[in-house]
């Protein structure tokens, strides 16, 4: 056994069950397959996949959509607390135990919520309350779980151990992986509907539960390694001349300490949280959102496929570019397309606001993947890009609990979600102009990305 699975025992032996140095090809374009899987074996933890079961959630716990919402938002923003410890977790037991765990762990939590309105109910009864004063603590419990272990750290580490595979290629292979991912997020609503009209919300559950907690766990646990250093080969699969593994480039390898003391990381961090305190809300309340704009439930869930071409499409492109671009400017405009998408929200009673919102949102969301892939790696290496990426993935998750209840609070205090959209359109703003000035120096200019 290697010494450092010897140091740490979750590490398995990169050698089992086989040797990957045997593969035919680079094994990195299986470690792209795992990630883009693990990706979407997170949906039970994303907001659209928790979104398509709100109204049966309400109805089963007895919970109305502010009371759905509030516990929606203190499940997201407990586990927000505990990301950056989940991220120092890749960096000490690797990409395969991390994945493995939160897979498991995200199969569970989902589980549990497609048991709470049984338990919920005998306690009601023996205490005389209503429903809701046990469903509604059980229900943020659940939250708490997928959020966590489905949106935090299964998507962070499938992130990741992509980046640690490929350096010289790694928005390309993050944007090939953007492709499926995005069509994946965007078809997961249609499909996670017709799997409750048939097997009802509960049964949906336990079959997100299966192949998320069982199926997909497994598959890693054979299959995914933690670096191709452990594995005796080297990103890319670059090798010498003679033969021998390429030494990589000179890579910039800063502290979670350093990182956070550094304007760039904040005004990346903060960018990355306005789209998903914006797009969290859009998507937990889309039917709502559309109803108010006097549309029907089809055409809410008919947005998300549109969206999702021209943001698989826009994605492809940045990520492609940015293997040779700075990253300063595909910030700029991720930001300008979601006061795009903005403005799209508010005439969405017209056709052209439709089209505003998708054209918008959609781009904006093809380049807030690109650079949530490629941002931390670039500026502040690999050493440790678990911790830094879980400070960011803390912030973003964060903000997205702040946005399902925003609008909530918005739609109650207003009748209306316009207030909502107007202090979405104020943060974005302010952080356009915050990443016109500051200066973001990219490390990987030095290693031949023209300025």
């Amino acid at each position: 056994m290697p010494p450092e699975s010897r140091n740490n025992p979750l590490k398995l032996d990169a050698r089992w069950p086989f040797d990957v140095r045997r593969s035919p090809f680079y094994y990195g374009w299986t470690i792209w397959l795992l990630s883009t899987v693990g990706f979407l074996m997170s949906v039970p933890g994303q907001t659209m996949g928790m979104a398509v079961f709100t109204d049966p959630l309400i109805d089963a716990l007895e919970l109305s959509r502010t009371q759905l919402s509030t516990a929606y938002f203190f499940g997201t923003v407990a586990s927000a607390f505990f990301l950056t410890r989940g991220g120092r977790w890749f960096d000490r037991f690797g990409a395969r135990a991390v994945i493995v765990g939160s897979s498991v762990a995200l199969g569970v939590a989902v589980f549990f919520i497609s048991l709470i309105d049984f338990a919920a109910a005998p306690l009601a009864a023996a205490s005389g309350l209503a429903i809701g004063w046990f469903s509604f603590p059980l229900i943020m419990t659940g939250y708490f779980g997928v959020r966590f272990a489905g949106q935090g750290i299964l998507t962070s580490a499938s992130r990741n151990v992509l980046l640690l595979w490929f350096e010289r290629r790694r928005g390309m292979v993050s944007g090939l992986r953007g492709i499926f991912v995005s069509l994946g997020f965007s078809l997961a609503p249609l499909l996670l509907a017709f799997m409750i009209d048939g097997f009802g919300w509960r049964g949906a559950l336990w079959v997100l539960a299966g192949v998320v907690g069982v199926g997909f766990a497994a598959l890693a646990l054979m299959l995914v390694r933690d670096t191709p250093e452990s594995c005796g080969m080297l990103p890319d699969g670059r090798v010498d001349g003679d033969g021998s593994p390429a030494a990589p480039p000179a890579v910039v390898d800063r502290t979670l300490h350093e990182a956070a003391t550094d304007p760039v990381f904040w005004i990346y961090a903060l960018a990355l949280s306005v789209h998903a305190l914006f797009i969290t809300a859009v998507t937990f309340h889309i039917v709502s959102l559309f109803d108010e704009a006097g549309r029907g439930r089809d055409e809410a869930l008919g947005y998300f496929f549109p969206t999702a071409i021209v943001s698989t499409g826009v994605n492809l492109l940045a990520s492609w570019l940015a293997d040779h671009y700075r990253l300063k400017p595909f910030l700029i405009l991720m930001l300008s397309a979601f006061l795009v998408g903005t403005f799209g929200l508010y005439c969405l009673d017209t056709w052209w606001g439709f089209w505003l919102m998708v054209v918008g949102l959609g781009s904006g969301g093809g380049l807030w993947g690109m650079l949530s892939n490629l941002a931390f790696v670039r500026h502040f290496g690999r050493r440790h890009l678990g911790e830094i990426t879980g400070l960011n993935t803390s912030i973003t998750v964060f903000a997205s609990a702040v946005g399902p209840l925003l609008f909530s609070l918005g739609l109650d205090l207003f009748g209306a979600y316009h207030f909502a959209y107007a202090v979405c359109a104020v943060l974005v703003g302010a952080l356009l102009a915050a990443a016109i000035l500051i200066k973001q120096p990219d490390p990987q200019v030095s290693m031949g990305i023209p300025e």
